[in-house]
């Protein structure tokens, strides 16, 4: 005997451009390690902050000694820079009181230091250094 297969009602074949039934997939378990926390994240970052500020302090140290040192060795410059400054305060005086006092090639040269900016005042005490 054989049997017939029922071939009254054959089924339709899906066609491509109709969306599959959805069908929600079952939640993953992410696996993780026994025990793991924040801890040891959270401590990586606090010692690498640690030692970025412990670098950064070490590098402010250094860069204050080099500009001491540096001011150190400016210092006899300056000192010179006062001096001379001071005895072209003491000529300046006493050319402008020459002036003053009718000295014709004194006057033209106070003059011509006023056109260019540079006023003397006779009156001034110079400055010691």
């Amino acid at each position: 005997m054989m049997v017939d297969a029922d071939l009254s009602a054959p089924t339709p074949a899906p066609t491509p451009s109709a969306p599959a039934p959805f069908r929600p997939r079952p939640p993953v378990a992410v696996a993780t390690p026994r025990g793991a926390s924040a801890f040891t994240p959270v401590l990586l970052l606090a010692l690498a902050l640690v030692a970025w500020l412990g670098f950064q302090a070490v590098q402010q140290v250094s860069e204050r000694r080099q500009l001491a040192l540096l001011e150190a060795n400016l210092e006899p410059q300056e000192q010179a820079a006062t001096k001379l400054r001071a005895a072209l305060d003491a000529v300046a005086s006493a050319t402008a009181k020459l002036a003053t006092n009718g000295n014709s090639t004194a006057r033209v040269l106070v003059e011509e230091l006023r056109k260019r900016g540079v006023t003397i005042n006779p009156a001034a005490a110079p400055k010691s250094p």
